[in-house]
């Protein structure tokens, strides 16, 4: 959403991260990590905040996003 600004403290360091392979065909498990995170269309961008959770999301559905540290 245009002008919705991340949930992160100041400091904190974030991840980009980009959905660039379709959900279809995975799991329901995998389907709602991607929720979780954020994203559920091919090419959608979420920044979150880089915490041992957030790894672990992106653990599970590695096959199906980018990450970009910032």
């Amino acid at each position: 959403m245009p002008g919705r600004k991340p949930n992160t403290y100041e400091g904190e360091k974030t991840l980009t991260v980009k959905q660039v392979r379709s959900a279809i065909a995975n799991k329901p498990k995998t389907v709602g990590t991607l929720r979780a995170l954020g994203l559920g269309k091919i090419g959608n961008v979420n920044t979150l905040p880089d915490r041992p959770e957030i790894r672990g999301m992106l653990a599970r559905v590695p096959h199906l996003v980018e990450v970009q540290e910032n």
